[in-house]
């Protein structure tokens, strides 16, 4: 049988979400004693969040004929939320023939009731 699973490889720079304006500035105040900077409890200081995780990487396909070494898909950024379910959906899934891309996703989609969300 042929199985396929994610592997996650990104976005991992945060100039990434910057550029699609996914990221909010915030203001913390630290509630102790930090043990690892000079910061004290009480003191004020400003963090950068991303507001929706993305996700992407490849589709690793093992079990195919002649191909030792497995075959990959590469996969855009994708909603967090719809990588998750694209791995949870590809754990349990096995073919008897190698499944092209577009045809996987659509399989994927159809189990998942709605579409996947790009980035743009």
């Amino acid at each position: 049988m042929i199985t396929y699973s994610t592997n996650w490889m990104g976005p991992i720079n945060m100039d990434w979400y910057r550029q699609r304006n996914l990221t909010v500035t915030k203001t913390v105040v630290q509630e102790e004693d930090s043990k690892f900077t000079s910061r004290k409890k009480g003191d004020i200081y400003e963090v950068e969040e991303i507001t929706q995780q993305y996700s992407a990487g490849r589709i690793d396909i093992r079990g195919v004929p002649d191909e030792p070494w497995g075959l990959e898909y590469g996969v855009a950024p994708m909603h967090g939320e719809d990588w998750n379910a694209l791995g949870d959906f590809l754990w349990d899934f096995e073919s008897e023939e190698l499944i092209p891309y577009d045809e996987l996703l659509e399989l994927f989609e159809a189990n998942y009731g709605k579409k996947i969300r790009w980035s743009k």
